[in-house]
């Protein structure tokens, strides 16, 4: 009897054990590629992993980072010199990842007929210089201009790449994901915002920037204007064999180029 409820105990603690955790968190535009790692991790790589994912932005995921509140942070862009310094003052040492590129599309409504802008003309738009779509040869209608938050690398990147530095227009509206400004657009026929290259489909329409449109062929060759790299940053390079080893260094694999694909993203492979 003894040795059968020993048995039992030992069962049941092992049962109880923790599983193996990793806790991801940043960018929105990177979400949806952490995302659906995760879930191959867990239902086909390692079952007993607990993997969060937490969206809430580039400037998020860098803070969790440094904070040491998670184990891996995604980024749209690469972290600003403040947010390095504030990582090694708490004895954190970032280590980037380039895991994928992609665009920084600018979207309006599929009803909307035009089609092309110059970055100049786009800036003239958020800095509230142009304010009717009637001025680029579409209709008679107020342009809406949707903008990401500024904690977000989408917003970095369209703020550094387009607006060199000009302020937005106080009119412009800003919300805090890629879905969010997909939906704002989808449903408002003035509306023009901007979002990465896996958030354009039927619902929204991407214009051309300077003449090139936003493709993988264009992104990935640095063509279109406002391409950019998408990363996971760790602390420190992980150790071989580790699971944020495993799970940073996915993206090289065939099945982690094929989820990065079908997100809408560029896989290295294409580089």
């Amino acid at each position: 009897m003894k040795n059968t409820a020993l048995l039992a105990a030992l069962l049941l603690s092992a049962a109880v054990l923790p599983a193996k955790t990793l806790h991801i968190d940043g960018s929105t535009t990177v979400g949806p590629i952490g995302d659906s790692f995760a879930e191959f991790f867990q239902n086909v790589l390692h079952p007993e992993m607990e993997i969060t994912v937490k969206k809430t932005g580039s400037g998020d995921g860098a803070a969790s980072l440094s904070e040491n509140r998670c184990d891996i942070a995604m980024t749209s862009r690469f972290l600003k010199e403040k947010e390095f310094k504030k990582a090694i003052s708490n004895e954190v040492y970032p280590v980037a990842h380039v895991i994928a590129m992609d665009g920084v599309c600018l979207v309006v409504h599929p009803s909307n007929p035009v089609s092309k802008l110059n970055s100049d003309k786009i800036r003239d738009i958020y800095s509230g210089k142009i304010t009717n779509w009637s001025e680029l040869g579409g209709p008679n209608r107020e342009i809406i201009a949707i903008s990401r938050d500024t904690s977000s690398g989408t917003y970095e990147t369209f703020h550094g790449m387009v607006m060199e530095g000009e302020k937005m227009a106080s009119t412009v509206e800003y919300v805090n994901s890629n879905p969010q400004a997909h939906a704002r657009v989808k449903t408002t026929p003035g509306a023009v915002g901007y979002v990465g290259l896996g958030f354009v489909d039927k619902y929204v329409r991407a214009i051309d920037v300077d003449g090139i449109e936003p493709t993988r062929r264009t992104i990935a060759k640095g063509i279109y204007p406002i391409s950019r790299a998408l990363f996971f940053f760790t602390n420190k390079y992980p150790q071989p064999g580790s699971l944020v080893h495993e799970f940073c260094t996915f993206y090289l694999t065939e099945d982690g180029q094929e989820i990065i694909e079908s997100k809408g993203f560029v896989p290295v492979t294409d580089y």
